[in-house]
């Protein structure tokens, strides 16, 4: 491995062959990140969006960064921590890790009430995307913990606070708020930071398609002028990892666009997207205060 290949830092995204998780890591590769780009796609898109995570890779590389395919069904803990096994191996760090693998089904799902929709709502939403940020999260740390530095982050939103959806989604958004606030407690005395992130609405293909198809509609309608590109959260993300402050933002959760005005971030349009902080309010979980203690040994 070259000198420059070991000086960039090293990102994992999880769910990154489409829509946000793609966005991410090229945004990430934009600001020179190695980035690992796990999904369950590899050459053949699974399902009607399209994408796989060796196009995220690719395009990773195109924009100035190491994107490397990384294939993996975070629903299989033993696949999850071969993926952190390999990251430790081949690079010997781990900067960030940015937890997005998530299900949501398709916008023509009837509504109804949690008892007339499928249980496998709750597998979707709770098992792809809350525990597997958990399981992603505890073998991420053994290696952020020893080097003594990282940021992991959690791609949430304001359903955790309001009902948006269905029972499955706001729980898990909530569960998603929690677990970056209940690990930046125990991972403050070691140097490393953990945060949530609630993007605006993004521009996705499914959201695209949605939008064209009318299906987007309700509170989401009055949000379309300040619509963010998937790329956005990333460009925060490699900001804040410029910055080397994240430890003064662990535990908080954070409308992405605030953060961005923190930090000096637009989008790729070149625009500020607005906050959604006068729809929802404020998130619940604030960064954590006082020193950072003595490192635990």
């Amino acid at each position: 491995m070259s000198s420059a290949e070991k000086s960039r830092p090293v990102a994992v995204v999880t769910g990154a062959s489409r829509g946000l998780g793609r966005g991410i890591a090229i945004a990430l590769g934009e600001a020179g990140f190695t980035v690992y780009c796990t999904g369950r796609s590899d050459r053949k898109a699974i399902g009607p969006w399209g994408g796989t995570v060796r196009d995220t890779a690719e395009a990773t590389d195109k924009s100035g960064g190491k994107g490397i395919a990384a294939i993996c069904d975070h629903l299989d803990d033993s696949q999850t921590e071969a993926l952190f096994k390999r990251v430790d191996a081949e690079r010997g760090r781990l900067d960030l890790l940015v937890n997005n693998a998530f299900a949501m089904p398709d916008w023509a799902v009837p509504d109804g009430n949690f008892w007339e929709r499928p249980l496998s709502l709750w597998r979707d939403m709770i098992d792809v995307g809350l525990r597997s940020s958990y399981a992603a999260s505890h073998f991420a740390a053994s290696i952020m913990v020893r080097q003594r530095s990282g940021l992991i982050a959690n791609t949430s939103g304001p359903g955790g606070k309001i009902y948006r959806h269905s029972l499955p989604y706001g729980v898990g958004k909530a569960g998603q708020d929690k677990l970056a606030h209940d690990m930046a407690h125990e991972l403050r005395p070691f140097g490393v930071a953990a945060i949530s992130l609630w993007p605006g609405l993004i521009g996705t293909e499914r959201t695209l398609a949605g939008i064209a198809a009318g299906g987007v509609v309700g509170d989401n309608a009055g949000n379309l002028p300040h619509i963010e590109t998937p790329f956005f959260i990333g460009r925060v993300l490699a900001a804040i990892h410029a910055a080397g402050d994240a430890m003064a933002l662990t535990g908080g959760t954070f409308y992405s666009t605030e953060l961005a005005g923190r930090y000096g971030v637009v989008d790729a349009d070149g625009r500020l997207p607005a906050s959604r902080r006068p729809m929802f309010g404020a998130p619940l979980y604030r960064p954590l205060s006082g020193d950072l203690g003595e490192a635990k040994s």
